[in-house]
């Protein structure tokens, strides 16, 4: 069956558009109702620990061991075998995902010591935070499954639903803020119930779904089936590998645990941004593209394997370059015009665009990190792309111990940035010295168009842009006016220079079988 995987990909990236303009919205209600202040400092803590198991259990680690081994049982195996197979490995991850959280709700005060070790342990930021994460942790086992529901409907070709999904946690947090928040003693409380009901609400929500493909799992638990324990064995050494960007922010909110408060709400507000070209290209892509590479390798059809994975980069550098220098320019005024209101002040606004500044870097690395490791783990390559991200946690803990000397928060989200970059670096590296990769023809071409184009973007942004000082005198709509006149005129600029240099959309059209 031929698919488009250009049209899989922007389906997927509107979805997900969508669920990230949602996002914004539930961030800038969030900035004006708690600002950044020591109780969100808490809330974001209690929710990045579980968003890290998420990385381990939902899209990351489970995902990249699942989906290979799914593809490779849908074009090896009967019908029967594959729906065993999925009834075995839903069976088996309910059961660890119930006994991980139920130690995390027990054990939530050590893990905000562990990974917050700046919060007094006595003092309302700590305590604070462990009655939050003892809500928000739940939230793993309900994401997880609905990985596993995503997983399923994305090796069927049906990207649209679990792309939006995530639409509901917004809307949960949204109506969590405006509603609930005003009747609490400890307003942000209300936030960590807003992610419980949006865990359930994600997972309740692609069951039809399921049902009208009759392909909903039903759960039993094997450990002795084959095809499990390979999921298994490929997924114990990607816990690493596919967290590792969760993980340096979540070290770089462990040291801004020492610093003022507000420091770690600064960090988050910004990779908020950094976080909305990622979701919706690096992760559309990898996630388009990893069941083709896993069908392609299955049939050893290596000349179409390199031909997908050379469009998946071509993709990243057409959209990721203007994102980070868009991100890096405009870093106040997106900043100013998304946040700055009600309890987030002038100051949360300049100590916010020098984080959103030093993550910007991050946007290409993190996004060709996630379109090489999809390749390693299509090919059942698991190892590679762990020993590479071992490597890179140790040396993100050292940037961050050097560079919060003397330049505080902007120095944790430098160094997220250096990290992403000497990552995917390592993994192109890597794939150059195993697979013998080589990009295909016209890239010197392509790179100089790509070149031409940001330098008329960045010319336009750079001279057409006031100072912070004007956007935060501004009205909230002349921000957004100019905002979205500069928005919108970069991109204009930067896509009618490409394409006056000859880049054609129907250039993209990849199709594979």
């Amino acid at each position: 069956m031929s698919n488009n995987l250009a049209k899989s990909s922007i389906t997927f990236s509107l979805m997900t558009f969508l669920s990230r303009i949602l996002g914004f919205v539930r961030d800038v209600v969030a900035a004006f109702i708690f600002g950044a202040s020591p109780g969100y400092d808490a809330f974001v803590l209690s929710f990045q620990i579980p968003n890290l198991l998420r990385r381990f259990f939902a899209e990351g680690a489970f995902s990249q061991a699942f989906v290979p081994v799914l593809s490779e049982y849908q074009a090896t195996k009967s019908p029967e075998e594959v729906k065993t197979f999925v009834n075995h490995v839903s069976g088996n991850l309910a059961l660890i995902l119930s006994l991980v959280t139920i130690a995390g709700i027990i054990c939530a005060p050590f893990f905000i010591y562990l990974f917050a070790p700046g919060f007094d342990p006595s003092g309302p930021r700590h305590v604070l935070a462990s009655a939050m994460l003892r809500l928000t942790f739940p939230y793993v086992f309900f994401i997880s499954l609905t990985a596993l529901a995503g997983g399923l409907l994305n090796t069927h070709g049906k990207f649209a639903v679990p792309a939006f999904t995530p639409v509901f946690l917004n809307i949960c947090l949204i109506m969590a803020s405006c509603i609930l928040a005003p009747y609490m003693h400890n307003p942000e409380m209300a936030l960590a119930w807003g992610v419980l009901f949006a865990g359930i609400v994600q997972l309740l929500f692609q069951v039809p779904f399921l049902l009208k493909l009759g392909i909903l799992p039903k759960p039993q638990i094997n450990w002795t089936d084959p095809a499990v324990r390979k999921v298994l064995y490929l997924m114990a050494p990607a816990i690493f590998g596919a967290a590792i960007s969760q993980i340096t922010i979540l070290i770089g909110s462990l040291f801004a645990s020492f610093l003022i408060a507000g420091s770690i709400s600064w960090l988050y507000y910004a990779d908020r941004l950094m976080e909305f070209p990622l979701g919706i290209v690096g992760v559309g892509l990898a996630t388009v593209i990893l069941p083709t590479l896993a069908r392609q390798h299955a049939a050893g059809a290596k000349q179409e394997f390199s031909k997908t994975l050379d469009w998946g980069v071509r993709c990243v550098m057409l959209i990721g370059v203007p994102a980070m220098l868009g991100l890096f320019l405009l870093a106040g005024p997106l900043i100013a015009t998304l946040f700055q209101s009600g309890k987030f002040t002038d100051h949360d606004v300049l100590m916010t665009t020098q984080c959103l500044m030093g993550y910007a870097l991050a946007v290409m690395g993190i996004m060709l990190a996630k379109i090489f490791s999809s390749a390693f783990y299509a090919m059942q390559n698991i190892k590679t792309p762990v020993r590479i991200s071992v490597f890179i946690l140790f040396f993100n803990v050292i940037l961050n111990a050097l560079l919060i000397r003397n330049f505080a928060h902007i120095g944790l989200a430098l160094a997220t940035s250096l990290t992403s970059l000497l990552n995917a670096g390592l993994l192109y590296r890597q794939w150059r010295v195993i697979h013998g990769f080589r990009f295909q023809a016209g890239w010197n071409l392509f790179m100089l168009r790509i070149a031409c184009a940001s330098t008329g973007m960045i010319i336009f942004l750079w001279f057409l842009s006031p100072n912070l000082t004007a956007w935060l005198e501004w009205e909230r709509l002349q921000r957004i006016i100019n905002l979205t006149l500069l928005v919108v005129g970069g991109g204009i600029l930067y896509s009618g220079i490409l394409f006056t240099l000859g880049v054609r959309p129907r250039q993209f059209a990849l199709r594979t079988n």
